[in-house]
């Protein structure tokens, strides 16, 4: 049932995408103009998705839940970086596809698909996701790229996206409650998430050239070992493992968890690629072909989750 839920609402999203590509293409606006876009996506879009998601009543199941859902994004990324160690030693991974490998787009691609697929009430799961992504990837992500061990601390900790999960966090354990003007608007703010991101990745799509990427085999590996070999891994963990049933709902919280695997290559790798002046180009075509092929891994890695 959610398998079948997920390639309709991923469908959607890639309709969404078209757009995007097709306003490029027709010379509307230019690809670089996306920028304009992730901007309003990262600053104020997501912001008011995490603190609405933690707008619901406290109680001992959902911490637990949360827990959960916390620790389990913990053991996969660990079991991320083990296999792309193991992987990196055999092929020779270079800073990019590690990278790739290792960091999916939970933000801007797992957010419209809980909230589509499972309701807003499970989006408090996927915050925990995040979080943990987010530390992972501004400490071992950030040393990849800089070829260092200098964490920068106050880069983590001033995130906006973590901000606003700690802000989400103090709301729900102390349980309070915002205006309902407030609420309502972020609410309304937040349904935006879906279609900013898709947009802005048509966007992208439509300002690159991936035709010789296809026709690199290294490439087809890179999109085997990110989409379907490694989510596979961790989908036998999550299953098989007996973790589902520390809580009431475990089972459909670390769904969420997988999902949050299934999706495609981090942004956020394209942003830091871009900054620390690596191969900016080849961290977008991975970014863009892992997107375009999701729409048959996802609902078929799902599939098997619940069987």
């Amino acid at each position: 049932m959610v398998a079948w839920l997920l390639i309709k609402q991923i469908a959607v999203l890639f309709i969404i995408m078209l757009t995007g590509i097709l306003i490029v293409k027709y010379g509307l606006v230019k690809a670089e103009d996306s920028r304009v876009l992730s901007v309003l996506t990262i600053y104020l879009v997501m912001p008011c998705v995490i603190i609405h998601a933690f707008q619901i009543d406290y109680s001992e199941k959902i911490k637990n839940g949360f827990l959960l859902a916390f620790a389990s994004a913990i053991l996969i990324h660990v079991v991320l970086l083990l296999l792309s160690g193991i992987v990196g030693k055999v092929i020779k991974l270079n800073l990019i596809e590690k990278t790739s490998l290792i960091y999916s787009n939970s933000g801007n691609f797992i957010i419209p698909l809980v909230l589509a697929i499972l309701g807003e009430e499970w989006l408090i799961y996927a915050s925990a996701y995040m979080v943990v992504q987010l530390i992972f990837f501004w400490t071992h992500g950030q040393s990849l790229m800089q070829s260092e061990k200098n964490f920068q601390w106050k880069k983590i900790l001033c995130n906006v996206n973590l901000v606003s999960i700690m802000i989400g966090i103090t709301i729900f354990f102390r349980g309070i409650t915002l205006p309902s003007i407030i609420n309502n608007a972020m609410s309304s703010v937040s349904a935006m998430v879906g279609p900013l991101s898709m947009i802005m990745l048509g966007m992208l799509v439509a300002g690159s050239n991936c035709d010789g990427l296809l026709r690199r085999k290294r490439t087809w590996l890179i999109l085997a070992l990110k989409m379907l070999i490694f989510p596979g891994i961790i989908l036998v963990i999550l299953k098989y493992t007996g973790i589902a049933n520390l809580t009431p709902e475990g089972r459909t919280i670390l769904l969420i968890s997988l999902l949050a695997t299934t999706t495609p290559s981090a942004t956020m790798a394209v942003q830091m690629a871009q900054i620390f002046q690596k191969d900016e180009l080849y961290a977008v075509q991975i970014n863009i072909m892992t997107t375009l092929v999701c729409i048959i891994t996802m609902p078929i890695l799902i599939y098997l989750y619940q069987m």
